[in-house]
């Protein structure tokens, strides 16, 4: 067997098994400018008045790491995980959550893409516990970013 089919054979078994699930991280391409992002956490299994977070922040986008654009995602309980790239049109984007640790969370995302921004949902649910939660994305383009 050559070495390159042997590099070929690892990487699939290594994606099969889950195996070091940032390294197939997948971008996501969207119109290049400011964007306006609000992003709602929720959380039904808390009590009502701490279900719900809700941030906004404006990000200067172009081709992201999907993973990069869920602040949940950042958070040090999804260490190794990210979106991986599933199926995509020209209109909307499917990702599958994998972590290296594939008792830590299991999820998808779906991404809908228009010119003037970007809809957003990832569903998550926690391994080994009985908790989901889920964070919706909603980023209408305001323009150029500055200096472009």
């Amino acid at each position: 067997m050559s070495a390159l089919r042997a590099i070929v054979v690892a990487a699939r078994s290594a994606a099969a098994a889950g195996i070091c699930a940032s390294c197939f991280a997948a971008t996501l391409s969207v119109e290049p400018g400011l964007y306006d992002v609000t992003a709602q956490t929720v959380l039904p299994h808390l009590e009502e008045n701490l279900r719900y977070a809700t941030t906004r922040t404006r990000l200067c986008l172009d081709t992201q790491e999907a993973s990069a654009l869920f602040p949940l995602l950042r958070h040090q309980a999804f260490a190794g995980c990210s979106l991986v790239h599933e199926s995509s049109s020209e209109a909307q984007a499917d990702f599958e959550l994998r972590c290296d640790n594939p008792q830590a969370a299991t999820g998808v995302a779906h991404f809908s893409l228009d010119t003037g921004g970007f809809q957003a949902v990832l569903f998550v649910k926690m391994g080994g516990k009985n908790m989901t939660l889920s964070q919706r994305l909603s980023a209408p383009r305001l323009g150029a970013c500055a200096g472009q």
